[in-house]
């Protein structure tokens, strides 16, 4: 454990340390993801889809999130081979059921400063948790394994194929009727440094 690095101490080798580590991460992301919601001031793309495809058919947004997630890794193992964990199959299911379960139990604020409060603890709080689940080492999430092998097939740089694949589902998402806000801006400006906060607590990509 380093001061640069305080939780890496939580990064145990043995699996059920790691799969405690990965539960807990899985958990406090659906959590974010909810608070980001609820607060609607906008949110991410990915959920701006999922809110946008359950404006047309009667399911919920956690439902929506795991089917989205099984196509997803359907795809790149069957059609682009890339490798899938056990992180990979709880990732896409337990996001979903998380943010279903916790609908009830947070809040709705009313006072656009409250509301702002929620979506930029949601952010953070998401930072944290992908350096939680990522530092589990037990599989990378449908989406990352999706740009990851993108950048394989074709070279592209992993920020371009990220940008544009979160741009892409954006305007679908827009186009179905998903929540499209300010919130959606400052998301796209503030989770590269608060994933990278979060990796960085766990000691994620850093030399011992």
């Amino acid at each position: 454990m380093t001061a640069s690095a305080p939780l890496a101490r939580l990064v145990r080798p043995s699996r059920p340390a790691r799969f405690a580590l990965l539960l807990t991460g899985l958990f406090l992301y659906g959590l974010s993801l909810r608070m980001m919601l609820d607060a609607n001031v906008g949110t991410a793309p990915w959920e701006v889809l999922h809110v946008g495809v359950t404006r047309h058919l009667p399911l919920t947004v956690g439902l929506v999130s795991i089917l989205t997630g099984a196509v997803i890794v359907a795809f790149t193992a069957l059609r682009l081979k890339e490798r899938i964990g056990l992180g990979t199959v709880l990732n896409v299911v337990l996001i979903g059921v998380f943010l279903d379960l916790l609908a009830p139990l947070i809040p709705n604020p009313v006072a656009l400063g409250w509301r702002w409060l929620q979506f930029l603890l949601g952010v953070g709080l998401l930072g944290f948790a992908t350096g939680a689940y990522v530092a589990a080492g037990l599989g990378a999430g449908p989406r990352d394994g999706l740009t990851l092998a993108l950048n394989r097939l074709t070279g592209w740089p992993v920020p371009r194929i990220r940008s544009g694949v979160e741009v892409v589902v954006l305007l679908v998402g827009w186009a179905l009727g998903g929540p499209l806000g300010w919130g959606t801006l400052v998301f796209a400006l503030s989770v590269g440094p608060a994933m990278g906060w979060g990796l960085g607590l766990f000691g994620v990509g850093k030399k011992a």
